[in-house]
């Protein structure tokens, strides 16, 4: 998609070196929408 390794190598370490981690917990939001989803077609 860059063209060039090199360039995409470069963009990937700027965002991976400037990024913040965000570790979540409880439950998954998409499987309580799976349930919601079941319970409506019902």
């Amino acid at each position: 998609m860059f063209g060039s390794p090199t360039i995409a190598d470069a963009i990937l370490d700027r965002l991976v070196h400037n990024a913040y981690r965000i570790e979540l917990t409880g439950e998954s939001m998409r499987k309580a929408r799976k349930v919601d989803l079941q319970v409506d077609a019902a």
